[in-house]
């Protein structure tokens, strides 16, 4: 059995098609014609802005629109004066193309690869990409082609990147295996969008798997069986029958309002990253976005978005959810996510540094941009400002107040907006926690974000191997916490949601009703399975649960406890 991430869900069965990357070896040779090597390298990056948009287009419709973004970011960076510029000098030096292309994507790659933010470092991969496309143009070489497999293939690659999977023929392939790449990584989204298994950073998978092999790709557990015995391979395919047959049964929930066993009605929103995945989570029966992480914006870029580029993607998400909620957090950035051009300062510990809200009311020019462009999308949805890390109450009424100068200067201009847009605040710390009674005073919604709140309430990097055993939503010191910040809302008669990852816990979802949560926000494929859990628990059951749990004093019997009461 292999190990390694688990990057998409399901149990994929078939046989392995083990690809390997051209020979981009070159002789590393001075040219004393700058003109021609120019003339070469412009060709080939021509050519693989067509072969890219062409990808990109496939992309658009076999997979979805905001995958395809990954391939058009593609060109983008390729086409960077930067990137261009550090090619053409090193041209101009004496190198050839092949070098010149190699030396300035190093150099790219490894100023992502260095960078803190998980997110930053996957743009690592989008260079080696870019470099492996221009080189095979360089040299004539063929790049891997996905396009034409059997049925049932099993695609085990050192990395997966963007460009091989946009040529993937999602009806022949059953499961996918790497060398690299983490839940993050633009391979891990992909795959999640065409809903094929993957396990990535599997070591050593191009060695320990070969051409024909039979896999068993457990995308759910991050396990990859090779040859598995007779009754081994029957098992798998049972469990991977009733798994499917699982998945289609969620189908009768497509279109349902979601209700409790009772029929109290909870609001079931998705959380997104880009205008494209509003997409998903409409195919996906979202009833709203719950979460719409704007630093994605400004990640895509090398300047600070202006205005109006802003105004059009919130905009786009607004049109495409009608008048279904919109929650669109503000500028998240700090922490382990790291803007260049923000010109962020380098702290000895960002997570409790200058990051998120802290940074916007620090910099209130560069957040009223951000601020202006919500309040015009604003005009054509029912759009939400929601505010994160709030640690105290002047946070929230110094935003509000900026929002109001926004708004003053929108009607001087004569731009029309919703005057009584919600501004709320993303519960995820422990001092939030604590006054969210005083918050909810100054709020008109709470969201609660449960992957920082079970970090700073435990004092735990769930990256840190040594101390992750402590970062579980399970713990009763978050519990009571999240507990907290819904009976404060309830209590003032405010909307409160969820829209950490532990919002879709089936384990959790019968506590976060009785404690009274009205909203809940999954990642789209999420949506139909927790509106099935949330339909199987009426408001008695839950606080019978509920009641029992809470007098438990450790996570390890919490999470039992639950796991015996799974319907």
């Amino acid at each position: 059995m292999l190990n390694g991430v688990n990057a998409s869900d399901g149990i994929g069965i078939g046989k392995a098609v083990v690809a390997i990357e051209p020979d981009l070896s070159y002789k590393s040779e001075a040219h004393d014609d700058p003109e021609a090597e120019r003339e070469r390298y412009s060709k080939a990056l021509e050519d693989f802005c067509a072969r890219t948009q062409k990808q990109a287009d496939r992309m658009a419709v076999t997979v979805g629109e905001e995958e395809a973004q990954i391939m058009v970011g593609h060109i983008t960076m390729a086409q960077d004066p930067f990137m261009m510029d550090e090619v053409g000098q090193r041209i101009d030096a004496g190198m050839g193309a092949e070098q010149a292309v190699d030396e300035a994507c190093e150099m790219f790659f490894g100023m992502f690869a260095s960078m803190d933010d998980p997110l930053m470092r996957e743009r690592a991969a989008d260079v080696k990409d870019i470099r492996t496309g221009l080189l095979a143009n360089l040299l004539d070489k063929e790049v891997i082609d996905l396009s034409a497999l059997k049925k049932d293939s099993i695609v085990v690659v050192h990395d997966l990147t963007p460009s091989m999977t946009a040529t993937i023929d999602k009806d022949h392939v059953v499961g996918i295996v790497t060398e690299t790449g983490g839940r993050t990584s633009h391979s891990a989204i992909i795959a999640r969008a065409l809903e094929i298994p993957a396990v990535l950073s599997v070591a050593d998978a191009l060695k320990q798997i070969s051409q024909g092999d039979v896999c068993v790709v457990d995308g759910t557990k991050g396990h990859v069986c090779v040859n598995p015995e007779k009754d081994e391979l029957k098992e798998f395919k049972k469990v991977a029958k009733a798994a499917a047959e699982a998945k289609a049964a969620l189908n009768v929930f497509k279109g349902k309002p979601t209700v409790t066993g009772d029929a109290e009605k909870r609001l079931l929103l998705a959380n997104i990253g880009t205008p494209e995945e509003a997409t998903s989570a409409s195919e996906h029966d979202a009833e709203g976005v719950g979460l719409f992480r704007s630093e994605f914006l400004f990640m895509d870029t090398s300047s600070l978005p202006s205005e109006n580029e802003q105004f059009v993607a919130y905009q786009k998400v607004a049109l495409r959810m009608k008048d279904q909620p919109v929650i669109i957090r503000t500028l998240d950035v700090g922490g382990d996510k790291e803007i260049p051009y923000l010109g962020l300062t380098k702290e000895e510990n960002p997570f409790m540094g200058n990051r998120a809200v802290r940074y916007c009311l620090a910099h209130p020019d560069k957040y009223k941009v951000q601020l202006r462009a919500l309040l015009r999308a604003s005009a054509f949805g029912d759009i939400k400002i929601m505010v994160p890390l709030v640690t105290c109450v002047e946070e929230i009424r110094d935003v509000k107040d900026l929002v109001d100068e926004c708004k003053k200067e929108l009607k001087k201009e004569g731009v029309k907006f919703n005057d009584d847009i919600q501004v709320g605040a993303m519960m995820e710390t422990p001092a939030a926690s604590l006054i969210a009674d005083d918050l909810a005073a100054e709020c008109d919604f709470f969201s609660i974000g449960t992957n920082d709140l079970i970090g700073y309430t435990m004092c735990v990097d769930r990256g840190n191997d040594a101390v992750s055993y402590l970062y579980s939503v399970y713990s009763p010191a978050v519990l009571r916490s999240i507990k907290r910040i819904i009976k404060a809302g309830n209590d003032a008669g405010i909307m409160v949601g969820m829209c950490g990852e532990s919002a879709a816990d089936p384990l959790l979802i019968p506590l976060l009703l009785s404690f009274g949560l009205n909203e809940f926000s999954v990642t789209p494929p999420a949506i139909l399975q927790t509106r099935k859990i949330i339909s199987e628990w009426t408001k008695k059951d839950a606080d019978k649960l509920a009641e029992k749990v809470m007098g438990l004093t450790t996570a390890a019997e919490v999470k039992n406890a639950l796991s015996k009461a799974v319907k």
